[in-house]
């Protein structure tokens, strides 16, 4: 597996395509992205607000849909290129570009991201329809878990239709970790089934059987009741953190009984198992709401409010999360030390989650506010009072200082090249190795729009090794010819003939 190159704490202020088509492959152990969800609609941070300035248009064409992005996509993953075909022959031309823009990101999400690591794409109903079809072509339909409902508003009235009040997690990639996200059971949910007391407190009945017939000891008489004859066979807590609890409290040495009959017999003898009055007596076991350790979250998430504008942590970003969105997510699905990537981070939310649960982070933004909100609120958390931003201090987060960078990361996991001759690949290892970029230019292309070109020319004596190789453009390879030149010099070159010129954003 290859190494993460990018330090803790680093803000990008950057297209996130540029910046992760730079990081190393299987490096990162969750990705949380709350990308523009093809709204229709144009944002903005309120004048005023520490996140003013702050502003997208989330409005989509098929222009948007650069050819480059369209050609890499049916050249790694054709069953994805149909998906997206299909869905501009479904919904629009528009959901066509916003797919398209969708996919070509999620390619390198999916290479960056560890293959025991997690996903969680956050949209709402205008597109999670066609972004599960993408997901699924991306991640693989075996590594979806869930589509989880955020219940992000109280009240949303239509005339014509019911209100939309919630918003859409897509979860793919690894199981989660169920005791690190247990809340306490709700009272309304303890009186509805705890509805029993002894001496011990509070408990539930629960079935002592479990669907199917067993020939074996489980399918045996026991009480005076036939589990057989109801389809059914014994089912007690072996291995279970109430077998634990029993084991701890009530009797000792219960995890090392061997036998079924033998459990129930000492689960009755200690009054864990309750009878039922009526005939025939089914035996029920005793749950105690002392031994629960909370109910794990379901689907649908209505216990966690939106940010208010009077909420400590608001900063009228037009579409701030609350921290407790993401800090349930990443308890959920990584550890503390895990990486952490958020490639739209907007006000830095996760970057803000990750912090406080002790995990490393990176986050991707276009707009240089992104560093502001992140490097003002983690001030607030770690009290370290005022932040003169102006004076370009870089404030300390709650573990240390927060790093912007407006350059691109360089992969490092690539295989070296091959020296004394031309490997038999070398076009997509020099591809992989300038980003999918013309090394003239640096305009973003696709392969097969790229020359090799012979940085000493053959003519000249240059040797066809992989180290005299680079990929240049149509334009740039006119440009330079069989001459030898500078990289600086074919740069300024094309900027005066006015023929591709990259930002370094890819636009």
């Amino acid at each position: 597996m290859a190494e993460n190159t990018i330090a803790n704490r680093t803000l990008f202020i950057a297209d996130n395509l540029d910046v992760l088509r730079g990081m190393n492959s299987e490096t990162v152990d969750l990705i949380y992205l709350d990308p523009p969800f093809n709204s229709g609609q144009e944002h903005a941070a309120p004048v005023g607000s520490i996140a003013a300035g702050a502003e997208f248009k989330d409005a989509w064409t098929l222009d948007d849909a650069k050819e480059e992005w369209v050609d890499e996509i049916e050249e790694r993953n054709p069953a994805l290129h149909f998906t997206i075909r299909a869905a501009g022959f479904t919904s629009s031309p528009s959901m066509q570009g916003y797919l398209t823009y969708m996919a070509v990101r999620l390619l390198e999400m999916k290479r960056v991201l560890k293959p025991t690591g997690s996903i969680y794409l956050h949209c709402d109903d205008t597109a999670s329809h066609y972004l599960k079809l993408v997901m699924d072509a991306v991640f693989g339909s075996a590594s979806y878990r869930n589509e989880i409902a955020w219940k992000r508003t109280s009240a949303h009235n239509y005339s014509n239709r019911f209100g939309r009040v919630s918003d859409s997690l897509l979860f793919y990639g690894a199981d989660i970790n169920a005791d690190a996200i247990r809340f306490p059971l709700d009272r309304q949910y303890v009186d509805a089934f705890y509805r029993h007391h002894d001496e011990r407190g509070r408990y539930r009945e629960s079935d002592l059987t479990a669907a199917g017939i067993r020939r074996g000891e489980s399918g045996q008489p026991w009480g005076g009741h036939d589990p057989t004859v109801v389809g059914r066979h014994w089912a007690v807590p072996i291995i279970s953190a109430y077998a634990d609890w029993i084991d701890e409290n009530v009797i000792p040495g219960y995890r090392n009984i061997r036998g079924l009959k033998a459990r129930l017999d000492a689960l009755d003898a200690a009054g864990l198992v309750a009878w039922s009055q009526a005939s025939p007596r089914v035996p029920q076991l005793k749950r105690y709401i002392e031994a629960s350790q909370g109910q794990v979250p379901t689907s649908i998430w209505d216990d966690i409010a939106p940010v208010s504008a009077r909420s400590r942590e608001a900063t009228q970003y037009p579409t701030q999360k609350p921290l407790a969105l993401l800090e349930r997510i990443i308890k959920a699905s990584s550890k503390e030390g895990d990486l952490v990537l958020d490639p739209f981070c907007g006000c830095a939310t996760t970057c803000v989650a990750a912090e406080r649960l002790g995990r490393e982070w990176i986050g991707i933004d276009v707009s240089e506010k992104a560093y502001d909100l992140v490097v003002s609120r983690l001030a607030k958390d770690a009290q370290v009072g005022s932040v003169d931003l102006a004076q370009g201090q870089q404030p300390i987060g709650l573990y240390g200082r927060v790093t912007r960078r407006m350059d691109f990361p360089r992969r490092t996991d690539l295989p070296p090249v091959v020296r004394g001759r031309r490997s038999p690949n070398v076009k997509r290892a020099l591809y992989d190795q300038q980003g999918g970029r013309c090394n003239g230019c640096e305009w973003p292309m696709p392969i097969h729009a790229l020359a090799i070109d012979h940085i000493q020319p053959r003519a000249q004596e240059g040797a066809d090794v992989d180290a005299n190789l680079q990929l240049l453009c149509p334009s740039c390879n006119s440009i330079k010819g069989a001459r030898i030149v500078s990289i600086e010099w074919l740069r300024e070159e094309t900027r005066k003939r006015g023929t591709h010129v990259s930002s370094g954003a890819g636009a």
